[in-house]
């Protein structure tokens, strides 16, 4: 029975050394994009979450109730998929951005964190969106939510507004 072991350990695509190798490895990656990003915390988790419930929202819209707005005939197209994950790679990008940004000003996760908000409400609403064109019920306090996190991502805004006027 050991032999039959010893000879499997010989074979196996990875031993005890080489996973340990990999977690390393994984590890290493995973502490980079983090610090890229300022960190890994509730609202990346957060922002990770939603653009993932809006592209299967989105991929559900076009596949099952032919609904999307992307194509012509409102069916799945890899081309919007495509054009949709890009966007939301642009949209991680912004985040590095902003916390580009904060370790310049020195001051925090300010601008990241507004950045993280805003993109957060955005998923929210095109999730929603998603969701209202499948027919889904969606209660009155989550759309109220989402009011206050488009606020909460644009604080200056109608003071900006009313200065223009």
């Amino acid at each position: 029975m050991d032999t039959i072991r010893e000879t499997l350990k010989q074979y196996a695509l990875f031993s005890t050394v080489k996973k340990g190798e990999w977690a390393a490895t994984l590890g290493l990656i995973g502490s980079i994009v983090a610090s890229w990003f300022g960190g890994f915390d509730i609202g990346m988790i957060v922002l990770f979450a939603f653009m993932g419930f809006d592209w299967i929202t989105g991929i559900i819209l076009a596949a099952v109730f032919k609904k999307s707005g992307k194509t012509k005939s409102g069916a799945l197209s890899s081309k919007a998929g495509h054009i949709g994950l890009v966007r939301k790679g642009l949209t991680l990008m912004v985040v590095i951005m902003a916390h580009c940004f904060d370790l310049l000003i020195g001051q925090g996760n300010y601008v990241r964190d507004g950045a993280v908000i805003a993109f957060v409400a955005n998923e929210a609403v095109s999730i929603l969106e998603n969701l209202g064109k499948m027919g889904v019920w969606v209660p009155p306090i989550l759309q109220k939510a989402i009011e206050i996190l488009k606020d909460k991502s644009e604080p200056d805004q109608e003071k900006n507004d009313g200065a223009n006027s």
